[in-house]
């Protein structure tokens, strides 16, 4: 029998600013964004190459509402961080994440995982991915100055924890 779509609403990123909300953004919150476009980046690659690979229907559905989600956070980020001028803008542009993130090695994995295995290769590599996302942005949540920052790293918290906690039930 067909499971019930397990897609939960994944709450979107928008690029108004809440009322009272300062736009402003310090040098942590650029710091942030900057680490949050790469690691987005990085997952919508994880995403790309997962819909190239994933069986499970499941699977593909929440996957697919994660592109849909980062790509409008991505766009948000990368927003703000023109808005906040050059240098955070240049500070985002030269922010090497490869120093603390298991992408490029997940992806290795999921290319070369068997077929029969893939679903499950990208059930780990995402998880791992997004934890380390959550864990991001409960760090913001705790030193950024700018609300409209710390409210999108709430939010990012709690889409890649949900989501975390549903791969594990696909798994």
């Amino acid at each position: 029998p067909p499971a019930a779509d397990p897609s939960p609403p994944v709450p979107s990123a928008t690029t108004s600013v809440p009322a009272g909300a300062d736009a402003t953004v310090s040098g942590i919150d650029a710091l942030f964004l900057a680490m949050m476009v790469a690691h987005t980046e990085q997952t919508l690659e994880i995403v790309r190459l997962g819909l190239d690979r994933a069986t499970d229907p499941r699977i593909r559905t929440l996957i697919a509402a994660v592109r849909a989600t980062e790509t409008d956070e991505l766009a948000t980020m990368r927003g703000w961080l023109r808005e906040a001028g050059p240098s955070a803008a240049a500070a985002a542009a030269r922010h090497d994440h490869s120093g603390h993130s298991e992408a490029a090695a997940g992806l290795a994995r999921l290319r070369a995982a068997a077929p029969a295995d893939a679903d499950r290769v990208l059930l780990d590599v995402l998880s791992r991915h997004q934890r380390t996302a959550a864990d991001l942005a409960r760090a913001q949540v705790a030193a950024g100055t700018s609300e409209r920052v710390r409210d999108l790293a709430r939010r990012i918290d709690r889409s890649r924890t949900a989501e975390v906690d549903l791969m594990a039930g696909l798994g």
